[in-house]
């Protein structure tokens, strides 16, 4: 470089926030010359360490602290191309504090988030929902059967029922469906099926209905239902642990139902293994279930339940049948009643 080159100077035009600012420097000026330029600026005063420079076209791209302090600028910048652009990055030492202060103002502002803590160790479903869904996903009645809008306020009712809520989060149980069960579909010559559990916990289906679809059986019986179909959320085999299990949750269900004070209406427990397992069946040929099931089938007791189900006209009849039994029973106790 000749004296006169050295005596001489070169214009730097860079871009900051949009807006151009043209820099005089000596032609002997470096990348670092530049910046301390910049750092003095009254229009700028960005501080070296907060300074990042984009340079277009051309191998350099983003230049960022410590700059180049030995290599003339007019050695690799292209000066004289309309096409180069020196693009810089970086705020004032006054614009940082600035928005941090907003920040810290914003953030007292806001509330704090509720502190969250992991639930306790506990038994789980085949599902994972957070802490705050242990309850029922859907409740879905048969559309295809009389009053779906009764059966679906039943689900629900049972749903938000204070005593199946505690238990279920007790549990941490989560189910994607409650449903109900269509009596036709799992009454047989020899049984009646009041309820399912499908892959421990993915969908539960209820007896809801009389054989006869004329009304709806009592809502404690169902309830009763529900917490043995629950405790199969874990245990598919009505082994001892199973049993154990179906005691606990009735028990907190009791507990939990602080519509009744959280108190036992009476001594006698929901389930006893004697009454449901042991013996087989109940009083009118009830069955809960027959284990929790697997699948898309349903296998009751290894029977073929196409072939041994009554179809609705058959149900309706029996029911009818049964009806006008009992009639004639009471009829005769109130004539033995009116002689006696």
């Amino acid at each position: 470089m000749s004296d006169h080159d050295k005596s001489s100077t070169i214009n730097i035009t860079i871009h900051h926030h949009g807006s151009p600012y043209t820099f005089t420097l000596p032609a002997t000026a470096t990348l670092n010359d530049l910046a301390t330029s910049i750092s003095s600026s009254l229009d700028l005063q960005i501080p070296i360490e907060n300074q990042k420079l984009l340079i277009a076209p051309g191998k350099l791209g983003l230049q960022k602290p410590p700059f180049e302090n030995t290599v003339p600028l007019l050695e690799y910048l292209p000066l004289s191309s309309p096409k180069l652009k020196i693009t810089l990055l970086g705020a004032k030492p006054a614009d940082i504090d600035s928005m941090n202060e907003t920040a810290r103002a914003q953030a007292r502002r806001q509330p704090h988030p509720p502190i969250t803590r992991r639930p306790p160790g506990g038994l789980h479903t085949i599902s994972s929902p957070s802490s705050s869904s242990y309850t029922f996903g859907r409740c879905e009645p048969l559309s295809y059967l009389p009053n779906p809008e009764r059966s679906l306020k039943f689900l629900e009712r049972l749903r938000d029922d204070p005593g199946i809520k505690f238990a279920m989060a007790k549990h941490r149980f989560y189910v994607p469906l409650l449903t109900e069960m269509n009596p036709a579909e799992h009454t047989t010559h020899e049984s009646r099926t009041l309820g399912l559990n499908r892959n421990k916990g993915e969908v539960i289906e209820l007896r809801l209905r009389t054989d006869a679809y004329d009304g709806y059986r009592d809502y404690r019986t169902i309830r009763k239902t529900l917490c043995h179909e629950l405790a199969h959320c874990v245990h598919s085999e009505h082994d001892r642990q199973f049993w154990d299990l179906t005691k606990q949750i009735e028990q907190e269900v009791e507990r939990g139902d602080w519509t009744r004070g959280g108190h036992k209406l009476s001594d006698q427990e929901f389930y006893n293994p004697q009454d449901w397992e042991s013996e087989g069946q109940r009083s009118g040929e009830e069955w809960v279930d027959h284990g929790g099931w697997t699948g898309g089938e349903y296998v009751l007791g290894g029977g073929d339940t196409g072939s041994s189900a009554l179809s609705r006209r058959e149900i309706m009849a029996r029911a009818a049948e049964d009806r006008l039994k009992r009639e004639q029973q009471r009829g005769r106790g109130s004539n033995t009643e009116g002689e006696t």
